[in-house]
């Protein structure tokens, strides 16, 4: 990875890898670390799913009740991390985080499969449940109860905005020597772009 070749954009250098993995079959490839940290610093970590991708910046959604979503409340920053292993490549993006609208979080639950509606309805995500068939029987209660009707997304899921404020690029390469690009946004909304050491 040579500075000359690469582009000045990271939000277009991801693109260019993300369409590099994609070619690549990599299954899951959307799949990234999400990591956060409480008011008092103690730090969580968790497998998502990446749902969108923007100039703005990065969507997942979630359950706002969960454990990650109480930990963005009190602290509203997050790194995500990509691992394409079959690329020698990682990314990894440090950002603030908002809630995406109502329309946006709207718009892809209607786009989800209806189990994964009715999942997203029926789990009290991260809340201590008594047991498997309780969770079970609330799935099966809740699909008869809307087996004729569209199902609306609760207001306790939706997006996240992870607006980008570092993201580093590695690459690896024998000898340890990998590449390691970081684009940091400066103030004036511009990217500076520096080489780190392996």
């Amino acid at each position: 990875m040579i500075e000359s070749e690469i582009d000045r954009d990271p939000i277009k250098q991801f693109e260019n890898w993300w369409k590099e993995a994609i070619d690549a079959k990599i299954p899951e490839a959307n799949a990234m670390t999400v990591a956060t940290a409480s008011s008092d610093g103690m730090p969580s970590a968790r497998i998502i799913l990446l749902k969108g991708l923007s100039e703005k910046g990065f969507i997942f959604f979630t359950n706002y009740k969960s454990y990650k979503a109480q930990q963005l409340d009190e602290n509203p920053r997050a790194c995500l991390v990509f691992f394409w292993k079959e690329l020698e490549r990682q990314v990894r993006i440090t950002g603030i985080l908002e809630r995406t609208s109502n329309n946006e979080s709207d718009s892809y639950f209607q786009s989800r499969p209806r189990a994964s509606q009715v999942g997203a309805v029926t789990s009290p995500q991260s809340q201590v449940i008594e047991s498997r068939e309780w969770l079970e029987e609330q799935f099966k209660k809740i699909s008869e109860q809307t087996e004729n009707t569209n199902i609306q997304r609760p207001a306790h899921w939706g997006g996240y905005l992870v607006k980008p404020v570092i993201i580093e690029f590695w690459q690896g390469r024998p000898g340890r020597l990998h590449d390691r690009i970081q684009y940091t946004l400066l103030e004036d909304g511009s990217w500076k772009v520096e080489r780190l050491a392996p």
